[in-house]
């Protein structure tokens, strides 16, 4: 994923709300199920991740996006965003270049 195809997910994602969290139970199967259904469905996500929580923010995004298959698009704060191209709800049209 080029910086410009980033640039432009970062943009759209300024307007999602983080939905979901990820707190002292770290990351299970289910948050992985959660995440790619959510992928599946929004194909742009952000998940919020709390300060009980075990890992921290960047160690998170890199695990559910080994699992998920997903790209990191943006990881500031407490929060990171993913976004993965959807097989049935494609709505996301990235800029080839």
């Amino acid at each position: 994923m080029t910086g410009k195809q980033r640039a432009y997910l970062r943009k759209l994602a300024n307007g999602v709300e983080a939905k979901y969290q990820i707190g002292k139970d770290g990351i299970d199967e289910e948050t992985i199920k959660m995440v790619d259904l959510a992928l599946e469905a929004n194909e742009l996500i952000k998940i919020k991740v709390l300060e009980n929580a075990l890992l921290d923010v960047r160690s998170c995004c890199e695990a559910i996006c080994d699992e998920t298959g997903a790209y990191p698009v943006q990881c500031i704060g407490n929060k990171f965003v993913l976004y993965r191209e959807s097989q049935k709800n494609k709505t996301i049209n990235i800029p080839k270049k």
